[in-house]
């Protein structure tokens, strides 16, 4: 289908601009959304004829969007989420979840406007599109940690999925030098107990001739 943008749109033109869209595309969403017109004549007439006040309005709604994007720009907001240990989370991230943590600093901004490109699924720190106007946008930052001071650790750069593993082996290592450790003490224990056995072993020996060599003398001295 051919249509008359009525403001810019990403990808496909300006205002004024004639191109050909998907009729599914055109019919769901830019005709009901009053971001096109049907590329007829009479729609050219008509698009012509008001061209110089769409586009005055355009740029009052372009020059309000520039000042509320003060407002917006570099946003951050933290949104704490159960994970497993692998990052992956019990859900997901909503748009919903990211307007509302933006309207709580005042952003004042609605779903329409949030560009999520694909969902939030794992911890870690996202940039997400902010689209005030179809020629005025901006980044805000979303934090998804299980708790604040992991919120903290990621808004310094850490990756806390790497920390957890690397936790992880740490422990790991210093299970196995312990459970080591532990093993060289028993075989330690156990060769200075058979070391003592030995000794014991030949003390008795000892003793034993020693008490043969006396009953050997008494014998002799009583013949």
């Amino acid at each position: 289908m051919e249509i008359i943008l009525l403001e810019r749109v990403e990808k496909l033109g300006h205002i004024g601009d004639v191109v050909t869209v998907k009729d599914g595309y055109a019919r769901n969403y830019l005709l009901p959304n009053k971001k096109a017109l049907r590329a007829n004549e009479a729609n050219r007439k008509v698009f012509e004829a008001n061209r110089a006040k769409i586009e005055a309005d355009n740029a009052n709604r372009r020059s309000d969007a520039e000042k509320h994007a003060t407002n917006v720009e570099g946003k951050q907001i933290i949104l704490i989420r159960a994970a497993s240990n692998t990052g992956q989370l019990y859900g997901s991230v909503s748009v919903k979840d990211i307007v509302d943590g933006l309207n709580a600093q005042d952003a004042k901004v609605s779903k329409s406007m949030i560009v999520l490109e694909r969902p939030i699924k794992t911890l870690g720190v996202f940039d997400v599109k902010v689209v005030l106007h179809p020629e005025v946008s901006v980044n805000v930052t979303v934090n998804v940690a299980r708790s604040d001071d992991e919120a903290e650790l990621q808004k310094d750069g850490v990756n806390v999925i790497d920390q957890m593993f690397e936790d992880e082996q740490a422990e790991l290592a210093a299970q196995a030098i312990e459970m080591a450790e532990a093993r060289e003490a028993a075989a330690d224990e156990a060769d200075a107990a058979e070391a003592a056995r030995i000794e014991k072993l030949k003390a008795d020996q000892e003793a034993a001739k020693a008490a043969e060599g006396l009953s050997a003398d008494a014998g002799e001295d009583e013949a």
